[in-house]
Order: C-alpha cells, then structure tokens, then sequence
C-alpha cells in the first residue's frame, strides 16, 4: 500500500484513540500485517482469495470497520465545526478588546526618561514582592536589576509579613507583642487590635475545655483596659464560661469557635499595622493593575477618536488624564470636588471654601471674586466679608 497509506492509517488510528475509542480491525486481523499487505493482497483479501483469506471474518471485519470509520469522520468533522466556530469567536472577541500598540494611550510625557520609567516599575514590582511575602523573589529582583535597596525600606515588611505567618500558624505571640509595644499609636487610630488578639487567645483556652477553665479567667484580666469599649463582648465570652463543663460546641456561644475569626485578625492586623507603618493595604501595583483595567478600554476609544480626528495637545499633563474616569470609591483617595467657577480640582494649596450662603468655591476663586472687600456669590446675590468663609474637607 505504501508509506503514504500507512501514514493516513496510522493517522487515523491515533485519532481513533484521542477520541477514547478502541480499534475494532485489531480483533480481526493483525494491523501490521495488513498495513505492510500490497494492492493485490488487499483486493485478495476483501474478495475472500489468496493465502490472506483464510476465513470471511477478514471480509466482515473490515466492512464493520470502514462503516466505523465512516461515521466516526463524519462525527469529528461535525465536532471540527463547531469547535472551529467557538475558537473564531473566540479570536475575533480578542481583536476587539485587545490593541497590540496600548503603549498609544499613554502620553510620552508622562515619564521624565526611560530609565526613570523602568526604575519606577522596577520599585512597584519589588515591593508588591515584599509585601506579598514573597521575599526570595523579591531578593532576585534586587540582584538582576541592580536595585539598591535600604534596609528600612524592607525592614516594615519583613517584620509584618513575619508576623502574618506566626497568624496563619495560630501563633498569637509575635502579634500581641507588637500590639502591646504599639498600643499608644493603636488607641489614636482607634483600632481594636490588642482587644481581638486577646478575646481570640480567650477562646483558644475556652476551646481546652474544663481543665483550662481557671487558666481562661486568669487570662480575662487581660479585658480590664477594654472593658468601656468592648463590655457587650467582653459579658458575652464570660457567659460562655457557663457551658464549658457540658461543651462549647454545643452551646449557644458555638460561635466563638468558628474559624473564621483567624481570617478577620489577619485582615485586622494587616489593616492596623499597614496604617502605623505608613504603607497602603495594598500594594500601589495591585491598585495601578486594577485601575489600568479600568480606565484601558476608556482610553483606548480616546485614542480612536483622536487618530480620527486627527487631535493634538489633547493630553498635555503629566499629573491629570484627558478625560475623566471613574474607578469607583474604592479608589477615593483624596477630594474630588472640582470647582464650579475655574473648572480646576481643589488641592490642598487650592482647597474648597464655604460661604455663608452655603455654596463652595474654591479659594483661588474667592480671591478672584473679591470686588472693593466684599465678595458676592456667583449663584445668588448675598454678600458677604471674604473671610468668613471656611475650609471644608470632603
């Protein structure tokens, strides 16, 4: 038959078994045999004569067998079209959504040099490392990229994220040290910290059962700071007490034992510490990835509209967009208020003033607006002395 029919049968075969089926020809005849058979031996076989022939199950298998391999074609061929109809769809939606050339979108001005650029999101990349725990890896970076890196910038989060892993391992210790060497900075926060490692070591003693009872109202002296604050939490884990010789699990304050409250001191302790170290909860890459994700496709439909109508200067700012795109309060962090007379977002040398009518403006506007002493307000006709105005906060 030939290399070329040997190779579209063993072809075919394989397929056969990619699609989990099994080969029936094999319980008729040896495969290699046939495979290896000339032209003439193969018409001396389906005809019944010559030495191949040496009983009608050949003829009868390979009749069973090229009716299999028909319908299975016809079958993947109907599967091929509707697989190759999900993949077209499947690309023609990444040609719409994707841009190859998204570099486009952001204005070259943005960036002082390309070394700055590469510097920038190099330190991005190296801290949402660190702060993701991921410090071998953070330490490579600094070596293939040549960063120098102080020890006080790793010094906060090699301490949080040691910290962190004693949490996820139940070990309250190095936690409630670092609350109770920090507890002046936590009360001005108005955090709860030192008060949750507490009430979780409490129940961890409650969880013993009856032999660490007395252990368990040793430790409630551990509440005496926090009792104005957290009474009604504070009753109720001295309430639990109560149900201790018949099982906890089995009373009414089985809350208490929910694992739950190991993922809340976590979040807490991240949250609290991240505010007294100076850093964010989240790392500035994390956040700039989620806003880009946002604002891309906003930007790219500006980026259309200005090639088309051949637009320039639209984007003449290094610290503002061209447009406005909301991410969502997620994102707030600082006023938002713009001013209705000079169009300009309040900042803290231009913050927004109050007037005694109750409309704001902006300070540059009120100095603008001042005529002989007084100001009159742009939306109604009261005036009013200039300085009674007063800074507000949004």
């Amino acid at each position: 038959m030939g290399s070329t029919v040997n190779r579209a049968w063993r072809s075919c075969c394989t397929m056969w078994a990619s699609c989990g089926l099994s080969w029936p020809a094999q319980d008729y005849f040896r495969t290699d045999v046939f495979l290896s058979a000339s032209h003439q031996e193969v018409q001396a076989i389906l005809v019944g004569v010559g030495p191949a022939a040496t009983s009608c199950l050949y003829l009868s298998g390979l009749i069973q067998c090229c009716r299999k391999i028909k319908d299975t074609v016809q079958k993947l061929a109907s599967d091929h079209k509707d697989i190759h109809s999900s993949v077209s769809r499947v690309g023609k939606a990444i040609d719409r959504n994707f841009d190859s050339e998204i570099c486009g979108v952001v204005s070259d001005a943005v960036w002082d040099s390309r070394e700055k650029q590469q510097q920038t999101l190099q330190m991005a990349i190296l801290e949402h490392l660190y702060q993701q725990g991921m410090l071998s890896v953070a330490e490579e970076l600094c070596q293939e990229s040549t960063l120098n890196v102080d020890l006080d910038f790793k010094q906060p989060f090699l301490e949080l994220n040691r910290i962190l892993e004693a949490l996820h391992e139940q070990d309250l210790g190095p936690a409630l040290e670092w609350a109770v060497s920090h507890r002046q900075r936590l009360l001005e926060l108005n955090s709860s910290l030192e008060f949750k490692l507490h009430r979780l070591q409490f129940i961890r003693l409650l969880a013993g059962g009856p032999e660490k009872q007395l252990e368990a109202l040793s430790y409630a002296r551990h509440f005496q700071p926090f009792a104005h604050v957290h009474q009604r939490e504070i009753q109720v884990m001295m309430g639990s007490l109560v149900y201790l010789q018949l099982g906890l699990e089995k009373s009414p304050y089985c809350h208490l034992l929910d694992n739950s409250h190991w993922a809340e001191i976590c979040e807490t302790f991240t949250r609290d510490a991240c505010s007294l170290l100076g850093l964010s909860v989240e790392s500035p890459l994390s956040v700039s990835f989620a806003s880009g994700c946002v604002a891309l496709p906003v930007l790219m439909n500006i980026k259309a509209v200005m090639e088309q109508r051949q637009c320039s200067g639209v984007w003449s700012h290094k610290d503002e967009l061209p447009i406005e795109i909301e991410l969502g309060m997620k994102c707030w962090y600082h006023s938002v208020f713009a001013c209705p007379i000079l169009r300009q977002q309040t900042s803290d040398s231009n913050p927004p003033i109050k007037l005694i009518c109750g409309h704001v403006i902006s300070r540059d506007a009120l100095n603008k607006l001042i005529n002989g002493g007084k100001l009159k307000c742009p939306y109604c006709p009261m005036e009013q002395n200039p300085a009674d105005g007063k800074r507000i906060i949004f």
